[in-house]
């Protein structure tokens, strides 16, 4: 990584200086983000990092004082043209000709794995995690939450990926549970076998709103409840409907996903823990955790002082588990097949307590591992509608996002004759609503606009599509350019190093989203690469120019269109090449 050796060349004179192991200083030292206002360093110290002191009155007087002090003592050398002082920081810029030579060698070298290699990673340990996301229930809407949860696990998986660790992407349905007693009994009546293999999510769902109406009637409740019985009882017939209506669901899932360009290693489910979560309720009460309230139901007692003021209910009067007891299982029998070192549960924050109680009790049975469990909770969106009214299928969402951008696409004075109108349609849009959600904290609400996701300006999934796409072309153009030995004196001009000391914060970005995994911080940097880029595009023309100079921006363009859709795909979003 081009950071990493302008980063170990920095801390190797500090460290002679500061007495300290080059090590210890090679985290302090960081990128300094590109300011359109104006010119700045490449790399900032931050002085508070590596001084012991740190009384807070002294602070601000005294960190500018010391870094005036250190940047005295330092020295420029073949790497480091120039040392300056800000509030609190040292500032270095490298020699200007060695980084445009070296960020690009190593951006055009390194091709995806550019920025995943840096040594920011080094200390960060190879892990095996298990990913639990998206998770719809079968024969129930696929709202908005899943698609959250679908495109937020997706990039956390992607990310993990590309850094090297071992990922199991894992969709846990909802399919068990006394509405599959209702669905049997509305299949019964109203189902038809050959709806159920051409569009099941579909009929299933009109089937399951159907048997609804009814649902308070007494013989419907009496019928629903003896089908739910012989599933737990695993009678032939009715097992072999249920596991109809799941390999049919699956089946269309699979197909849709691949449209999101999501896929997964495992569809588990909770029919997987019937018989698992009475184990663990044997489990608690043989550990003495499992309390028998009046009404019958079985508690487990999560109180600092054991007075029962916080508690979760695993089990039924009936003896039957709950929701929680299966979640219980679940986390036990994959950690005993996958040995894995993290589990990564993505849902919306609505069920943050469902996930405390859930890692609380793990521990409480002695299951250390729960420590390393993760709830990465998201916000609500509000206001996502279809043209049809709201969101039912996941289909739906795929379908609107397609025609608006066809539409948009259609009336652009811009687009020329593209291949494949509607794939590239697709792509585009799906860019457009995975930027719209990832622009912010996961964890606020918004509110959800077709027109702001879908502008062509500004900053949007569009825009980033388009300016991949133009980059692209401008390499189809020019791109037969030998790439071996670009004179870099040619890349001097502001516009030109602004693209180049953005291209050397990836690796940092990177981490950032590794450490809190938020993509936020990816999309932000995609956005500025973006913009950067296409200033850069207009101001510094390679048709026309010398041989030296147009092969030399051709260069930078592709470092760029390479980072660029390097951050896209771990984002979830395919790059686009025409537009």
């Amino acid at each position: 990584m081009a950071a990493c050796s302008f980063r170990r060349s920095i801390a190797s004179q500090l460290s002679k200086v500061l007495d300290l192991p080059p090590e210890n200083l090679i985290k302090s030292i960081s990128a300094v983000p590109v300011s359109k206002k104006r010119h700045v360093a490449d790399f900032q110290l931050s002085i508070a990092s590596v001084t012991e002191d740190s009384s807070s009155e002294s602070i601000a007087q005294d960190l500018h004082l010391q870094a005036q002090k250190l940047a005295e003592r330092l020295k420029c050398d073949a790497v480091v043209s120039e040392i300056s002082t800000g509030p609190g920081t040292v500032n270095f810029t490298i020699n200007r000709e060695l980084l445009a030579k070296t960020v690009l060698q190593q951006v055009l070298k390194d091709g995806s794995e550019y920025g995943v290699k840096s040594e920011l990673f080094s200390t960060v340990p190879r892990q095996k995690a298990v990913i639990e996301f998206s998770s719809p229930n079968i024969a129930k809407k696929f709202h908005i939450g899943h698609l959250r949860s679908t495109i937020i696990g997706n990039f956390i998986a992607n990310l993990k990926v590309a850094l090297g660790h071992e990922v199991i992407r894992m969709n846990y349905l909802g399919d068990w549970g006394m509405q599959f007693g209702l669905l049997g009994v509305g299949f019964q009546c109203f189902g038809n076998k050959e709806k159920l293999k051409s569009s099941p999510l579909q009929h299933l769902f009109e089937v399951y709103v159907q048997i609804n109406k009814e649902a308070d009637d007494e013989n419907v409740k009496k019928l629903a409840k003896d089908f739910f019985r012989k599933l737990e009882e695993h009678d032939e017939q009715t097992l072999s409907l249920w596991k109809q209506f799941r390999d049919f669901s699956i089946e269309e899932y699979i197909r849709i996903y691949k449209r999101l360009g999501v896929h997964f290693d495992e569809y588990s489910g909770e029919s997987f823990y019937q018989e698992k979560s009475q184990e663990v309720l044997k489990m608690l009460e043989d550990k003495g955790l499992l309390q028998k309230t009046v009404k019958g139901t079985g508690v487990v007692d999560l109180s600092e002082k054991k007075d029962l003021s916080l508690f979760s209910t695993v089990m039924r009067s009936d003896g039957t588990s709950l929701y929680i007891t299966r979640d219980l299982a679940a986390a036990i029998d994959r950690m005993n097949k996958h040995s894995c070192d993290t589990m990564i549960y993505v849902t919306d924050k609505s069920q943050s307590n469902h996930f405390q109680h859930l890692f609380q009790i793990l521990k409480l049975m002695g299951y250390d591992w729960a420590e390393r469990c993760r709830h990465v909770s998201f916000g609500l969106v509000q206001g996502m509608k279809t043209r049809r009214g709201e969101v039912v299928f996941l289909e739906d969402v795929l379908n609107e996002v397609r025609s608006r951008m066809l539409q948009n696409m259609a009336s652009a004075k811009t687009t020329k004759e593209i291949e494949d109108p509607i794939e590239t349609a697709e792509k585009v849009g799906l860019a457009a609503l995975i930027i719209q959600d990832f622009r912010g904290l996961l964890s606020s609400d918004y509110q959800f606009s077709w027109d702001r996701a879908l502008q062509s300006r500004g900053d949007t999934g569009v825009f980033l599509q388009y300016t991949h796409a133009r980059l692209h072309s401008l390499e189809q153009m020019h791109g037969n350019e030998q790439l071996t030995d670009i004179n870099v004196a040619c890349l001097q001009e502001p516009n030109a190093i602004s693209v180049l000391q953005h291209l050397l914060r990836y690796d940092e970005v990177l981490y950032q989203s590794s450490q809190d995994l938020q993509p936020k911080h990816i999309v932000s940097y995609l956005l500025t690469l973006s913009h950067l880029a296409a200033v850069a595009h207009k101001t510094l023309p390679v048709k026309g120019s010398a041989p030296k100079v147009a092969q030399a921006r051709c260069c930078l363009f592709q470092a760029a269109r390479s980072v660029l859709a390097n951050g896209m795909k771990l984002l979830g979003i395919t790059p686009v090449t025409q537009m």
